[in-house]
Parts: structure tokens; C-alpha cells; sequence
């Protein structure tokens, strides 16, 4: 899977089966918001969209942001991947 970091919309950016699936985010300092999931109506694939958030988290580890989940999707997907809750900042706990 592609993913598209289109810093003018400030959104990840994905296709699935010719729908565009998106995350969309806010950069400060050293920490990126990831604050909405946007996917076209009636799309529910969750293995793509949790494919989509590994790679979106393993380019912030290569970065070294960290990472804060303001939708509520992102942060049940904190919770069932613990491998990734290094890169919460220092007093979020999901």
C-alpha cells in the first residue's frame, strides 16, 4: 500500500480499490495530532485502514515525533497494538 503525505491538505492519503481513504493530521514541534479518519460511505475495511496507521506510526518512529490520537478509532487502534505505545508522549495513556 501507497501512502501519500499531502502537506498542503495536511492528510495522509491512500487508495482502496479507487476510494480514497485519508488521515488527517496536525504538526507541532515535535508531536503529530492525528485527528480525524476520513473514508468514503459504506467502506468498513479495518484491515486496510489498521495497515494504513501502521505504516502512518512506523514513518513517525522513523522521524522520532511523537504521536497523539485525538479520533477515537485511532486511539482503540493504541490500545490493541501495544507495540506502538512508545510513541505516545509522556503522560497520555490509552
Amino acid at each position: 500500500m501507497e501512502i501519500k503525505d499531502n502537506t498542503f491538505q495536511r492528510q495522509f492519503e491512500a487508495d482502496a480499490n479507487g476510494k480514497l481513504v485519508t488521515v488527517e493530521y496536525s504538526h507541532q514541534e515535535r508531536k503529530i495530532f492525528l485527528t480525524r479518519i476520513v473514508s468514503p460511505e459504506g467502506f468498513e475495511d479495518e484491515e486496510f485502514i489498521g495497515g494504513m496507521l501502521r505504516q502512518i506510526l512506523d514513518g513517525a518512529r522513523e522521524r522520532n515525533l511523537k504521536v497523539v490520537p485525538t479520533f477515537p478509532k485511532i486511539a482503540a487502534f493504541f490500545r490493541k497494538n501495544p507495540a506502538y505505545k512508545d510513541l505516545l508522549p509522556p503522560g497520555i495513556k490509552i
